[in-house]
């Protein structure tokens, strides 16, 4: 679906643990998903079998969700693979990509808000690549022009206690969830 306004939200989790985070990934999909919207998770492998385990305690049948197209998981370094060549990122392969994944999870639904978890920035702040991930962040912004998605994108805090550029991050996002997991309601 397209559309001309700014993202309606682009939310920022800083997380301390996997367990944490996963839970607030899992509600953030659980509330997409019974609303009738699909959810794509791009995550490594650990991230997206501690989503799933979560899907899965909150009684959703995360099979037959992938069966049908309602959830899509990636993996975070093989997707951010198909879009970095040298360290640069693709803006045109990043959009290719990421469009060809929100129309196939949509599949021509009308009023189809996808739902977004993304670790792709979080796997290239940790590999000291935060210029790459700020730049993806924009890219996220500028897709949000053209298509309609909620997206949430975790970073492990860690890493800013010796790289005090939470304010870069926080710049590029609508939203930033807190450490309770308090976040204003989603489209």
């Amino acid at each position: 679906m397209i559309h001309s306004s700014p993202p309606a939200y682009h939310a920022v989790r800083f997380y301390e643990n996997e367990k944490s985070l996963s839970q607030i990934v899992a509600d953030f999909l659980a509330e997409g998903l019974a609303a009738g919207n699909p959810g794509i998770v791009v995550a490594t492998p650990s991230q997206r079998a501690a989503i799933v385990r979560e899907l899965v305690a909150r009684s959703l049948d995360v099979i037959e969700l992938q069966r049908s197209n309602d959830l899509v998981l990636l993996d975070g370094r093989d997707t951010l693979a198909t879009f970095m060549t040298d360290g640069t990122l693709d803006a045109e392969a990043f959009k290719a990509i990421m469009c060809e994944a929100i129309t196939s999870a949509c599949r021509g639904r009308v009023d189809c808000t996808v739902r977004i978890y993304g670790q792709m920035v979080d796997i290239l702040w940790q590999e000291g690549k935060q210029d790459a991930a700020l730049r993806l962040e924009m890219l996220w912004n500028q897709l949000a022009q053209t298509h309609v998605f909620s997206l949430l994108c975790g970073y492990a805090m860690g890493q800013f206690y010796k790289d005090a550029h939470v304010d870069d991050v926080c710049r590029h996002h609508t939203h930033v969830i807190s450490t309770s997991g308090a976040r204003p309601r989603v489209a």
